[in-house]
Formats: C-alpha cells, sequence, structure tokens
C-alpha cells in the first residue's frame, strides 16, 4: 500500500527508492550490478520498476509485453516534457 501510494504521489523514482529500501533482496535477484538501476532511476524509471516486478520470476511470454508498456510510458514522459517546454518558449509577444 505504501508503494502505491508513493507511486501515485510521488513520482516512479520516489517508488524505486521506497521499493529499494522496502525490499533490497528483490533488486539483487533482478540486477547484478548497481550501474543498470542507477540509469534506470535517472532515464527509465517506469521500465526499471517493471524489471524488477517481473524479473525475479524470469522474464518471458506476457512479461515482454509489461515491460514494452514501460518504455512506452517512459518515452511518453520524457517527450511530453519537451513538448510542453517548446510550447511555452513560442508563444507570440503581446504588444
Amino acid at each position: 500500500m505504501c508503494f502505491l501510494l508513493t507511486l501515485l504521489f510521488l513520482g516512479p523514482r520516489a517508488g524505486i527508492i521506497v521499493y529499494w529500501i522496502g525490499w533490497p533482496a528483490r533488486w539483487e535477484v533482478a540486477f547484478s550490478t548497481f550501474v543498470v538501476p542507477l540509469f534506470g532511476f535517472l532515464f527509465l524509471p517506469w521500465t526499471t520498476l517493471t524489471y524488477v516486478l517481473i524479473a525475479p520470476g524470469g522474464v518471458d511470454g506476457f512479461d515482454y509485453l509489461w515491460i514494452g508498456l514501460a518504455v512506452l510510458l517512459d518515452i511518453a514522459s520524457l517527450s511530453g516534457g519537451g513538448v510542453y517546454g517548446r510550447s511555452r518558449r513560442q508563444q507570440p509577444a503581446m504588444t
């Protein structure tokens, strides 16, 4: 419950921190080094969370759909900020 509320109110990066503190063994099973989750935290947080949830049982079949949806969500999150910033700069000046 705490994990879901963190995701809802603070976003995926805060969810990664809470999940890593709460269940470190699951992270150790999913990743062999600290580098991959660090890059996931910085660039693909939804994909990282999805992989940690799926990886301990092995990634196969329907799991690839969940990872694909997480990648699309990360891309949408990253591109959405760029579109918003671009539209703010292109507003005509009022004279």
